[in-house]
């Protein structure tokens, strides 16, 4: 491989990996709120003195939810693999190498949806007092001028 395609194949990994890391502060920031050992499943399920029927319904929103991610994360590899593929059959930024960015785009972005209406439903589940911890806990992990 040409120094000039060793060059264009780490740029286009280190984009890969940048937006995959944007992806995943996102939902880290969505679950654990930094500089605090409280996550916002520790906060459900252990603070928010849940009822018998909160905690089942919640369990029915993460079971789903954990369905979605695992089909989306599958889109994501997949796409991985196309770009790899598509980098060893081009050696360069081409079609092939597009197009499976465009996937892995598509599907990284669905996921992050995902997980922002997962979190969301979750507070539907929740009394008023419960979502105004809650939508704390969520500004805070979101927002570190917050800390």
């Amino acid at each position: 491989m040409g120094s000039g395609r060793v060059v264009l194949a780490a740029i286009l990994l280190s984009a890969l990996t940048a937006a995959a890391g944007g992806w995943l502060g996102v939902r880290y920031g969505l679950t654990h709120s930094p500089g605090s050992p409280v996550s916002l499943n520790t906060l459900l399920h252990r603070q928010l003195d849940l009822t018998t029927e909160q905690r089942q319904r919640l369990a029915a929103l993460e079971a789903a939810y954990a369905a979605r991610r695992k089909v989306l994360e599958a889109r994501e590899r997949a796409a991985n693999r196309e770009l790899a593929a598509a980098l060893l059959a081009e050696h360069r930024y081409g079609p092939k190498a597009a197009q499976a960015i465009n996937q892995f785009s598509t599907a990284m972005t669905a996921l992050q949806v995902a997980t922002v209406r997962h979190v969301m439903d979750m507070r539907t589940v929740l009394t008023p007092r419960q979502a105004e911890t809650y939508d704390q806990a969520i500004a805070k992990a979101l927002d570190s001028s917050r800390q």
